[in-house]
């Protein structure tokens, strides 16, 4: 804290006084105490997300009075915002999923002609009315949101000795058995065979081997953040399922 204290002659004294609170960033609490005082809890440069993220939070769990599912309950509000921007992607990652095996064939059949490849993949796309990137946009858009609300789980102090269910006795401590890292870890991977194949077989094995990689992570996170990335995952999967039983391309 820096304090302008101005010009002191030789012999004077002064005194400065000055509150200082020590205890948990409880935005509530804090808000109370002193205006401007709640901004101690950090949120990084997502705060403008983040802050209406955390009141949204806590009237969830106002209403259903556990931690646990007011974060399923927020995951859930913000899959339905999002959900004819995701359902346009995931028909994007169909249609592509689908044209994959026509792909494969005609990156075997000119492996020796790039140039030709190329055109011809180009070819197939505007005929497929297939757009490679028509995957990527929408979930970019919504990618600040999930991060924001990650950040608000992570700097919340609420969550201390927070209780959702069963074993799970501390939303802010990791799962002492791992039964959500695992749950994690089987969705990521169930999303990934729902996605469309790459044609490139080292970037197909990268596309199994990097969602193993990004869960070893969550085996020492805390228990409320694998929980909003479990509920994410089962929600998401249940879109892309039915979008992808529609156009008829499961297990392509």
């Amino acid at each position: 804290m820096i304090v302008p204290l101005g010009e002191l002659a030789p012999g004077a004294t002064q005194t400065l006084d000055a509150r200082l609170f020590a205890g948990p960033q409880e935005e509530d609490k804090l808000s109370q105490l002193a205006p401007g005082l709640e901004l101690v809890k950090d949120y990084g440069w997502l705060t403008v997300l983040s802050k209406p993220l955390f009141w949204l939070l806590t009237q969830l769990h106002s209403v259903m009075g556990n931690w646990g599912w007011a974060i399923v309950g927020l995951v859930v509000l913000l899959k339905i915002a999002f959900y004819w921007l995701n359902a346009t992607a995931y028909r994007s990652m169909a249609k592509m999923k689908a044209v994959g095996p026509k792909v494969a064939e005609m990156r075997e059949r000119l492996k020796d002609k790039p140039q030709q490849m190329q055109q011809e993949m180009m070819r197939i796309y505007r005929e497929e009315k297939v757009n490679p990137l028509g995957g990527c946009l929408p979930i970019f858009v919504q990618m600040p949101f999930f991060i924001a609300l990650y950040w608000v789980l992570l700097a919340s102090v609420e969550m201390r000795n927070a209780p959702w269910l069963g074993w799970i006795t501390d939303l802010s401590a990791k799962d002492p058995y791992f039964i959500l890292p695992l749950l994690m870890t089987a969705t990521s991977l169930f999303q990934t065979w729902l996605n469309p194949t790459p044609a490139d077989p080292m970037q197909a094995k990268m596309m199994w081997i990097m969602p193993l990689l990004f869960s070893i992570m969550f085996f020492v996170f805390p228990a409320g953040l694998v929980l909003y990335w479990l509920t994410n995952n089962i929600l998401s999967i249940a879109q892309q399922y039915a979008i992808n039983k529609q156009l008829g391309v499961l297990g392509k």
